[in-house]
């Protein structure tokens, strides 16, 4: 008995993690999710400690995109087996203008883009084309100073940016004080669409610090 227990859990502890390095079924999702990332933020929370390139103030970057995500209505696929040959160098590189950094742009491809069903140059297109689908307000690059708000008052000029755009389909995030991203649900055309409700949760901070493009 005691060496059949032994065996059952050594099964169970081995399954998840065959299961995990199977990966999900590419192209089957429901909707996806477009986040994006206020560069000078994330530069201050981890990015100027890299030494990132995207951090340079040179780059004069503000709302870049920090991926399009294949979703679920609950949960979310990743890492999935692809038949679609992976990205060269440059078609990465491309990215950069609005990602960042090349590097951004192959991590988002490994972990969601090969879930979308897309070959590379696809999905980055559609990629492209999601973040030039969402207007991003002006008034966020004439910040001077480090400032303190609410987090809703970045949902409130996302939606007022953008007609068609509802509440339930726009969520903003938050973390160690600072804001963090604008995730904004799109459907499988890029039009906006409600997110899920493991999506939409959104940063209740009344202080959140944002900074301004150096």
């Amino acid at each position: 008995m005691r060496l059949l227990i032994l065996s059952l859990m050594a099964l169970f502890a081995i399954t998840p993690r065959v299961a995990q390095a199977e990966g999900d079924v590419a192209g089957e999702f429901d909707y996806y999710v477009l986040a994006l990332s206020w560069s000078p933020n994330w530069c201050a929370l981890e990015g100027d400690a890299r030494r990132s390139p995207q951090c340079d103030e040179a780059e004069d970057h503000g709302w870049i995109m920090h991926g399009l995500w294949p979703q679920f209505h609950r949960g979310y696929p990743s890492s999935c087996h692809t038949s679609q040959r992976p990205p060269s160098r440059s078609m990465t590189d491309q990215m950069a203008d609005i990602m960042g950094t090349s590097g951004l742009a192959w991590y988002q491809w490994k972990k969601h883009g090969s879930c979308t069903g897309l070959s590379a140059p696809a999905y980055f297109e559609t990629a492209r084309a999601a973040y030039q689908t969402v207007e991003r307000p002006a008034v966020f690059r004439k910040i001077k100073n480090d400032i303190r708000l609410p987090a809703s008052v970045i949902e409130d000029a996302f939606l007022k940016a953008n007609a068609g755009m509802e509440a339930d389909g726009v969520t903003v995030t938050c973390k160690e004080g600072y804001i963090q991203e604008v995730r904004i649900c799109l459907s499988k055309d890029l039009k906006p669409v409600p997110c899920g409700r493991d999506v939409v949760k959104d940063c209740s901070l009344d202080n959140a610090l944002f900074t301004p493009i150096r």
